[in-house]
């Protein structure tokens, strides 16, 4: 179950990087550490590899827009 869980998580993890390739620095931040996150909290909601792969998605997803919020905000500064 837990190798499962992990294979998940690699793979969304991995999907997420090979995205990153015209994203800045802080939308990769938050698009990896969401996809992290949201595969984590998935797994612990008791989804199993669906829920985490889920997670992992909407995480990635949720911080991809809030590092492209952090770059907009950031931009005149």
């Amino acid at each position: 179950m837990a190798r499962s869980i992990l294979a998940g998580l690699v793979l969304a993890v991995t999907f997420a990087i090979g995205g990153c390739a015209s994203q800045t620095r802080a939308e990769k931040v938050g698009t990896v550490g969401g996809a992290a996150a949201g595969g984590a909290i998935g797994h612990a909601a008791g989804g199993g590899t669906l829920g985490t792969l889920g997670g992992a998605a909407a995480g990635g997803y949720i911080g991809d827009k809030a590092g492209e919020a952090y770059d907009k905000n950031h931009q005149n500064h």
